[in-house]
């Protein structure tokens, strides 16, 4: 602790340690008004009073603010290309199993691996829980339902260690893929999962890429969600089911369900689908990205591997109307037109893939301290009486 006159101070870092943040934090809580810093004749660095510093901490039980950034060395979206652990997604999805790509994500090594185990009780129950749903329930619910029940079977799902976490979420991915309604196929994951989802002829080759492609974006909602759950310390069902909680909303795993109904209409009329979606004053669904600026890398590489499909001619033509570029969650709705997908396939098969990725992210999570996201709240209520 520093002296200046009468008053105590404290340097950057030693009100990092108060409050238990980094120091990009504090610059945050600078910038917010939170905390005032002060120059020092003769010292470097900006300094703080202990009185200010102890009133932030007082403010909450653990520590002052939500966390403002998340170190992760998973993904990247950079110049319109997404990479993961430095490798661009698109060699992936040409080279790689799902399997592998998993791997990758979870462990930092891109080697080939055995097929995701399903034992055969615990697929049993699954299946068995998932038929009780009602007859509307769509494939993604059957997710969520399994999910909850085969982590309430597992014992030791509070096991965090990295090696445990591994274990659970192969077996997870193996039994989900096996308890789902349909056929069953052997071979890897895409081979498994497509009589699930289509009675077409398998293309499992593409299957696999849209499973790569989706696998982890950074920090989207639903991971952002299953990071809090880890942080908490969940297991990893329940960081999953955080997951697709996050995912159910129409804003994000909803969007490939959208683009579907709307290709649908359009792949009938084209000029009345977009004409009626302008009129409606909402952006066409499937096409536009927060983040990339004028291409999706996912959408182009399962568009390469559909060139050859009747439906890409009509979908040239409505993308050549539209002034934005097409996104991933029009790819999927072609790929789900194209092999006759059942019309929720869009999201099962993005929760499924995005099962890789929150794994991913909640080992990480795992390993840095608990209960660091909290948010600051203004109370805006009636006064105190």
């Amino acid at each position: 602790m520093s002296q200046e006159g009468d008053e105590n101070y404290l340097t950057t870092a030693e009100v990092a340690r108060r409050l238990n943040v980094k120091p990009e934090t504090i610059y945050a809580y600078v910038s917010r008004g939170q905390l005032t810093s002060i120059r020092a004749r003769g010292r470097r660095g900006s300094l703080f009073t202990a009185a200010d510093v102890e009133q932030l901490a007082s403010r909450t039980v653990e520590h002052p603010g939500v966390v403002e950034r998340i170190e992760t060395e998973l993904s990247l979206q950079q110049d319109d290309e997404l990479y993961y652990r430095g490798h661009r997604v698109r060699d992936l999805a040409a080279t790689q199993t799902f399997e592998s790509v998993a791997e990758l994500l979870w462990t930092g090594e891109l080697a080939p691996t055995q097929t995701f185990p399903a034992p055969a009780d615990l697929v049993h129950l699954a299946r068995a829980t998932i038929t009780v749903a009602p007859e509307t329930a769509r494939l993604s619910d059957h997710l969520r339902i399994a999910v909850a029940v085969l982590g309430a079977a597992d014992p030791l799902r509070f096991d965090l260690a990295p090696g445990s976490v591994l274990e659970t979420a192969r077996r997870l991915l193996g039994v989900l893929v096996e308890a789902l309604p349909g056929e069953t196929a052997k071979g890897g994951f895409a081979a498994r999962l497509w009589p699930k989802l289509s009675a077409a002829p398998p293309r499992p080759e593409v299957l696999n890429a849209a499973l790569v492609l989706l696998a982890d974006h950074g920090l989207a909602v639903s991971t952002v969600a299953a990071r809090v759950a880890a942080s908490a310390r969940a297991n990893l069902y329940s960081v999953v089911s955080a997951g697709l909680g996050a995912l159910d909303g129409h804003y994000h795993g909803g969007a490939p369900t959208l683009a579907y109904q709307f290709l649908d209409q359009a792949l009938q009329n084209p000029v009345e689908a977009l004409s009626d979606q302008l009129r409606s004053g909402k952006p066409v669904p499937g096409f536009g990205h927060r983040i990339y600026r004028q291409r999706d890398p996912r959408a182009e590489v399962l568009f390469g591997l559909l060139a050859d499909e009747p439906v890409m001619t009509r979908v040239n033509e409505i993308t050549a109307r539209v002034s934005n570029f097409p996104n991933s969650d029009l790819a999927l709705a072609v790929m789900m037109h194209a092999y006759g997908f059942h019309p929720d396939a869009g999201e099962a098969l993005f929760a499924i893939a995005r099962i890789v990725g929150w794994t991913a992210h909640a080992l990480e999570e795992y390993a840095e301290p608990g209960l660091r996201f909290r948010a600051l709240g203004n109370y805006t209520g009636p006064a105190v009486t």
